[in-house]
């Protein structure tokens, strides 16, 4: 066998070597992320309107169904409406709270928000996930993320609580809570930047008197280089 062959196959072994501990620490990562509540999408600009939340609540037991679903609305940022996607066999059952600082609105005063959520009467078998919807009326606009506190609790009667926050510079806590980050509100950017500036007949003329020189020039070199050529094709 010759030395090229005999390398080709050490090298072929060790991209296998390298792509299968990738997979394994890629299924790893998937693992643990699929093991937390999450909220989908992740983000969502400041003051959006009628948009769809998804919590989605994966079974991390082995012998044991998830039978509750709550999930907390943030009382220092609040939402003050939502619409709950029925789901097969789950119940679900939306609580409000008054307002300390009531919100004002385009539509009026609003002295409540939603404080709560709780799903019930449903089962999530082990290995499996369920994905709870809710549509909102309207999202804060000051406010950089926003806290879904969430308790999820087991038909063995096992309760746990996703309710911490992440903080910057810190390790992933061990029951961290669903995080929505809350991004610079889409026409913010478009209402701030100045306009552009009408062209005038003077500028249109000027663009126009450019390109007819771009496209002169190029033909100018076009045939010279033409002649070039048939000048030395000319010579013996």
């Amino acid at each position: 066998m010759s030395s090229t062959h005999t390398t080709l196959r050490r090298t072929l072994r060790r991209t296998t070597v390298v792509t299968a501990l990738t997979t394994a620490g890629l299924l790893t990562a998937a693992g643990s992320a699929f093991a937390h509540v999450t909220v989908h999408p992740d983000s969502y600009p400041k003051g959006a309107t009628d948009g769809t939340l998804t919590f989605r609540v994966p079974n991390e037991e082995d012998n044991a169904d998830t039978t509750q679903v709550q999930v907390l609305l943030p009382a220092d940022h609040p939402i003050p409406s939502v619409l709950v996607t029925p789901e097969p066999g789950w119940t679900a059952q939306v609580k409000t709270t008054k307002l300390k600082n009531p919100i004002k609105t385009d539509d009026g005063t609003i002295n409540e928000a939603v404080s709560e959520i709780t799903w019930t009467k449903g089962k999530i078998e082990p290995g499996q996930y369920q994905d709870f919807s809710v549509a909102f009326g309207q999202l804060p606009d000051d406010a950089d993320q926003l806290a879904f506190k969430t308790l999820q609790t087991y038909s063995d009667g096992k309760v746990v609580r996703w309710i911490e926050e992440p903080k910057a510079g810190q390790a992933e806590p061990e029951n961290p809570a669903p995080m929505l980050k809350l991004t610079k509100a889409a026409d913010s950017t478009a209402a701030s930047a100045p306009a552009a500036p009408k062209a005038s007949a003077g500028d249109s003329t000027t663009r126009g008197l450019g390109i007819a020189g771009l496209i002169a020039g190029v033909l100018g070199i076009g045939t010279a280089a033409v002649a070039l050529y048939r000048s030395r094709s000319a010579r013996p």
